[in-house]
C-alpha cells in the first residue's frame, strides 16, 4: 500500500517557457485546424497576443519538470503497474506562446478500491504565468495496481 503521509506532499515547482514551434507541432499532432493554433497572425486577428495554448498542452509542459518521475520515485512506483486515470483543468487564463508559466505540484490524495488492488494518486497542479496570475489548475490521476496478494 502507498504510504498516505504522502499526501500533502508538495514536488520542487518549475518553470517552463511556451515555444511556438512546440504549439505549432502539438497543433498539428492532435488534428487541429484552426489556424489560430497555427498561425501568429490568426491568433492576433481572434484576439490573442501570440499562439495561444491549447487546454491539453499543459500537461504535455508539466512533464518538462526537471524530473518527471519525482512523484512516481517518493511514492516507490513500479512504472510497470500505473496506468493514466483522469485529467482535467480548470483555465483563469489563455496562456500563449512567449509565456513563463511555473507549475507547483502537489499530492493531493491517495486511496484504494477493490480491497486495496487498485490506489489512486490525485495530483493537483497550480500554473502561473510570468507575472504571478493565475493561468490554470491541473488534476491528475494515477492508477497503480498492487500485485495480487
Amino acid at each position: 500500500m502507498i504510504d498516505r503521509r504522502h499526501i500533502g506532499t508538495e514536488l520542487p515547482p518549475f518553470t517552463v517557457e511556451v515555444e511556438r514551434s512546440r504549439l505549432r507541432i502539438f497543433a498539428k499532432a492532435t488534428g487541429q485546424d484552426d489556424p489560430v493554433y497555427l498561425d501568429e497572425t490568426a491568433a492576433r486577428a481572434a484576439g490573442h497576443g501570440d499562439l495561444p495554448v491549447p487546454p491539453s498542452f499543459l500537461f504535455c509542459l508539466e512533464m518538462d519538470s526537471p524530473n518527471p518521475g519525482l512523484m512516481r520515485e517518493r511514492l516507490g512506483l513500479d512504472i510497470a503497474r500505473i496506468l493514466h486515470g483522469e485529467q482535467g483543468f480548470v483555465f483563469h487564463r489563455v496562456p500563449q506562446a512567449g509565456d513563463r508559466l511555473t507549475f507547483r505540484q502537489r499530492i493531493e490524495d491517495i486511496y484504494d478500491k477493490k480491497g486495496g488492488a487498485l490506489e489512486f494518486i490525485v495530483r493537483a497542479t497550480q500554473v502561473t504565468n510570468q507575472h504571478g496570475q493565475p493561468v490554470a489548475e491541473l488534476r491528475a490521476v494515477t492508477v497503480y495496481r498492487n500485485p495480487a496478494p
